[in-house]
């Protein structure tokens, strides 16, 4: 899953794209062996502005319109927690999948307005906003288990409206410090079994990888990386990334070891 920002302040400046850039930029990335791509246009970084749904519903068409015009049969997930944002991503955009980093709880008819769409719904694990969630990393039981039984709250909710196709997406660096994360990503075959449903893991160049080497996002493509593998030998589906080429390679030489592990 290949990673396009139409916001002025995604964390990672190199996801930022507009006007024909977001065009050029899907092209690349399907070239390179993206599958799908995920369209953001609400940054969820810790601190980031916040954008009113009539600016988001703006930024999404054009964008949209962009990728349309230069790869009309892509894969396309919107990443938004709002309910009319998706309705009108779907309705109005041909969106393809639904990207909701609250997994319904910022907007209490997402998970209706899902129902009612059809479409599949990655479901993310996080608490609070993301103004608020850096100051609710507390798990009395720790991490995976206060991960596995919100989550498995929210796929119930999911499933008992009628939500078909869920995607399970832990959350990395959503209201987890960067211990948590590594915790959480040892773990993740437990998530696998807890939920047996497909796992989607982004961690591209995210905190967990550039604050313990003391990097910037800009540099932190080789620790993505390694991240990636170490994610697809515990068990996820789909990696979610800024740097599609590399993570195809990556994809790539995780499935030849495994054909030579298997005979």
């Amino acid at each position: 899953m290949g990673i396009i920002n139409v916001t002025p302040d995604s964390f990672y400046a190199g996801s930022r794209k507009s006007g024909a850039q977001i065009g050029v930029t899907a092209i690349e990335m399907l070239t390179h062996g993206a599958e799908m791509l995920d369209l953001g246009a609400y940054s969820s970084r810790p601190g980031a502005d916040d954008v009113t749904p009539r600016e988001e519903m703006a930024r999404l068409r054009s964008a949209m319109k962009e990728i349309r015009a230069a790869a009309p049969e892509a894969i396309v997930s919107v990443d938004t927690f709002r309910a009319d944002v998706a309705k009108m991503s779907i309705e109005e955009l041909g969106a393809d999948i639904i990207n909701d980093i609250s997994g319904g709880l910022l907007d209490k008819n997402m998970i209706a307005t899902v129902a009612e769409l059809k479409v599949p719904y990655i479901l993310m694990h996080m608490r609070g906003t993301p103004a608020t969630m850096q100051q609710m990393c507390d798990y009395p039981h720790g991490v995976t288990a206060g991960v596995i039984k919100e989550l498995s709250e929210r796929i119930d909710a999911a499933a008992g409206a009628g939500i078909c196709d869920i995607i399970v997406d832990p959350g990395f660096g959503f209201a987890k410090t960067v211990e948590q994360n590594y915790q959480l990503l040892c773990d993740l075959p437990l998530l696998g079994k807890a939920f047996g449903r497909p796992i989607l893991i982004g961690i591209s160049r995210k905190s967990m990888l550039t604050k313990p080497l003391g990097i910037t996002p800009a540099d932190a493509l080789p620790a993505t990386v390694a991240v990636n593998a170490i994610s697809l030998e515990k068990g996820a589906s789909i990696i979610r990334v800024h740097d599609v080429e590399a993570a195809r390679q990556c994809v790539e030489v995780f499935n030849i070891t495994h054909t030579y592990i298997q005979k």
